[in-house]
């Protein structure tokens, strides 16, 4: 745009130097920087509290099972534990309560308490104890 003022120039002169500018403007919007610490923060917050299939929730109602905050921060640190090993579908114990992640999908597949008599678990490749 500095040639506005020292010369006479066309229209469309004027308007190629106004657009051309503008677009150097946006470039430098749009090619901003980012830190891998700022992806790896926003990928990590995107793992929220584990939830709870519909099967889950029916086995806790029907069970009585009601967790404690402090159970749910210790069963969603078991999650992230399992995450950390690479376990894809892990069982967390956690005092006599048992659950089956999906750690993928941060999804409790079923829960069961200790004293029930169904103790095999499959379809597991790891267990985390919290």
């Amino acid at each position: 745009m500095e040639g506005l003022n020292s010369r006479a120039i066309s229209i469309e002169q004027a308007k190629d130097l106004y657009l051309h500018s503008k677009e150097a403007v946006n470039n430098e919007k749009t090619t901003e920087t980012i830190s891998f610490q700022d992806i790896f923060k926003e990928k990590t917050e995107s793992f929220d509290d584990v939830k709870f299939s519909k099967h889950a929730n029916q086995r806790l109602e029907s069970r009585n099972i009601i967790l404690s905050n402090d159970q749910k921060l210790r069963l969603n640190e078991g999650v992230e534990k399992a995450r950390d090993k690479s376990i894809n579908e892990t069982l967390v114990m956690m005092d006599n309560l048992a659950f089956i992640v999906n750690v993928k999908n941060n999804m409790v597949v079923t829960a069961l308490e200790q004293n029930e008599d169904s103790n095999v678990f499959t379809n597991i490749d790891g267990a985390v104890i919290v």
